[in-house]
């Protein structure tokens, strides 16, 4: 990948990130928020509109089908922009879509939005994991991605429990005017302090395309959408898990899922630091730490001293991989990264989508609440063999790379 200008400062970015870096995570904090927001305001919206809570619940999917199918296209269309002005674009774009849902009050509108609101998600995270390493050297871009991805771990910590307090006092709508504030800080602050990178190399759509045809992309993008479906198909039940078989009193639950969040933010710490040097092993490290916490939650399913603390291991195993996916994918790809990161944003929420239907299928079936933790279990054995398909090629294109820098001619 080649240098801008913030690049040219090696020896400061050695001490420690540029601001630039810590700038994208703010702001993908603020636009998160909304996403983690919305779940703890739902009944509040339901009754305000006067639909029934799955059709509020429609609003989750249409943000989640706009990160899915948007970002790469999002990022073709924008490829030739500075990326500065489409992280500012994709921002305001954010904000006015949120704003223009919660003026209207109506729900069609509100769907619309919510659908805009993420695609504008997944243009901005793809742009700004791309940005993030060009930012830095090459032997610190897992550490960059990581911060900015620590940008939604704060946001499921604190950035959506606060927005839903705010909201239960005074309106469901309060949190989310929250939101479009902070996005509209994180803007003008990117138009204030954030270097005016550009592109990387001349831009080529044909390029981009051409990289998503290396099939190792796609071993990666595979541990991508199973390490997401394996640790949030446990989270998303945790609460029922909590107290319908631990028997936790239901006033406990939250401080429990903020748990899991404060080990999302310790594993993407971690994981920053010793992907970038041993990316495979910060992958099996996470995907067998996955493997474990969940089958562990099974077995010790009805002694909360044993739950609490797996919880808090099952959020750093789940994260401590994500440094080292982006920082897989930007060796992979780096001639042409925006397409590729912005694919990587799509496999993670679509891992996030596909937890309802698998879990749908055993709790359809009869199975209680633990069903979710096995299979949470099944989807991380599954990230084993991906993950060491993927350290066999790098392997065998290196000693390939070797030989033929050392045959004559």
């Amino acid at each position: 990948m080649s240098v801008d200008t913030a690049q040219q400062q090696v020896p400061v970015s050695r001490a420690r990130l540029p601001l630039g870096v810590y700038l994208l995570a703010f702001s993908l904090f603020a636009m998160g928020s909304a996403e983690f927001l919305l779940a703890g305001v739902l009944p509040a919206i339901a009754d305000d509109l006067q639909i029934t809570l799955s059709s509020a619940g429609a609003l989750i999917s249409a943000f989640a089908a706009g990160v899915v199918v948007g970002g790469p296209p999002f990022a073709i269309m924008t490829l030739r922009w500075p990326r500065r002005t489409t992280l500012v674009a994709t921002q305001a774009v954010f904000a006015l879509a949120v704003a223009s849902g919660l003026v209207t009050g109506s729900y069609g509108v509100l769907l619309a939005t919510r659908f805009v609101c993420g695609l504008a998600y997944a243009g901005y995270w793809a742009v700004a994991a791309v940005t993030a390493v060009s930012l830095v050297p090459p032997d610190r871009t897992a550490r960059a991605s990581g911060v900015v991805v620590s940008g939604l771990s704060l946001a499921m910590i604190a950035g959506g429990p606060a927005g839903a307090l705010l909201s239960h006092f005074t309106g469901w709508r309060s949190g989310f005017w929250g939101v479009v504030a902070l996005t509209a800080v994180g803007a003008i602050s990117s138009v204030l302090a954030m270097p005016a990178t550009g592109s990387g190399p001349e831009p080529s759509v044909r390029r981009e395309l051409r990289t998503m045809r290396r099939p190792q992309l796609w071993v990666v993008y595979t541990v991508t959408v199973l390490s997401t479906a394996a640790y949030m198909i446990s989270f998303n039940y945790l609460a029922a898990f909590l107290t319908d078989v631990t028997g936790i009193p239901g006033v406990w639950v939250p401080g429990i899922l903020a748990l899991f969040g404060v080990g999302a933010f310790t594993g993407l710490s971690i994981g920053g630091r010793i992907a970038d040097r041993r990316p495979f092993q910060a992958l099996l490290a996470g995907a067998l730490g996955i493997l474990a916490s969940s089958v562990l939650l099974a077995l010790l399913a009805r002694h909360a001293l044993a739950v609490v603390p797996l919880v808090f291991l099952l959020g750093i195993a789940g994260f401590v991989l994500n440094p080292a996916i982006y920082g897989r994918v930007f060796t992979i790809a780096s001639a042409a990264p925006t397409l590729a990161g912005a694919t990587t944003v799509s496999a993670f929420q679509l891992g996030i989508s596909l937890v309802p239907a698998l879990a749908g299928v055993a709790l359809n079936a009869g199975a209680g609440i633990t069903s979710a933790t096995w299979i949470g279990a099944c989807l991380a054995a599954a990230i084993v063999p991906a993950a060491l398909l993927d350290r066999r090629i790098s392997r065998h294109r290196s000693q390939m790379t070797v030989n033929g820098a050392g045959s004559p001619g």
